[in-house]
């Protein structure tokens, strides 16, 4: 690594990198896996195609579904924490005003939205990632509503019933699933992104 690459300030630092890869590679698992979970008892006239599901049969399924909830569930709240306990949560996502999502929304759609300060992020982005982290809390808590129905009976009445939390569930898991496709194609339209959550600078 090279003088000028170390005098860069460090835009992501290595805690929110490491939790960042490790909730990418929780939530896709979890993802994948709830595909087969949901193709067991479908709540929607329609199943996701097999090739795009984990687990080879409902029980696979069911296993790779818990065991990356739990490194999504601790990895999520030591992302947290950190965000919280440094400030960063606050610095990065606040004040998040109407008019400034609205500016920068009609900014993006018209090809007119810069991304010269990687540090610094727009009203379009700390909307869509205040929404991710509100999502995923979503869907922790609907999951539970499912996963432990009966001891949690006051959660399972709060999303309005086991049936409903399994609709309150999916259609959270495919705000998330959006929210990944866009999040993808931006890093494509502008790579420093990747580089900078790779390296930190």
């Amino acid at each position: 690594m090279n003088s000028s690459t170390l005098n860069k300030p460090t835009i992501h630092p290595v805690w929110l990198r490491v939790t960042h890869w490790l909730n990418a590679v929780a939530v896709i698992v979890m993802i994948l896996s709830g595909w087969r979970i949901y193709n067991a008892s479908p709540i929607f006239p329609f199943k996701i195609p097999s090739d795009w599901t984990l687990g080879g049969w409902l029980g696979g399924a069911l296993q790779w579904h818990f065991a990356a909830m739990w490194l999504l569930f601790f990895n999520g709240l030591v992302y947290l924490l950190f965000n919280i306990a440094s400030g960063r949560l606050w610095k990065k996502f606040f004040p998040l005003r109407p008019s400034e999502v609205v500016h920068d929304m009609i900014a993006a759609l018209t090809g007119k939205l810069k991304h010269d300060a990687l540090e610094k992020y727009n009203a379009v982005q700390k909307l869509a990632y205040v929404a991710v982290i509100l999502d995923l809390i979503l869907l922790v808590l609907s999951g539970l509503a499912i996963w432990k129905s009966v001891q949690f009976p006051i959660l399972r009445e709060l999303m309005g019933g086991y049936d409903t939390a399994r609709i309150v569930h999916f259609c959270a898991m495919s705000f998330l699933v959006l929210f990944i496709a866009v999040h993808i194609v931006m890093v494509a339209l502008v790579p420093r992104t990747l580089l900078a959550m790779l390296r930190g600078r």
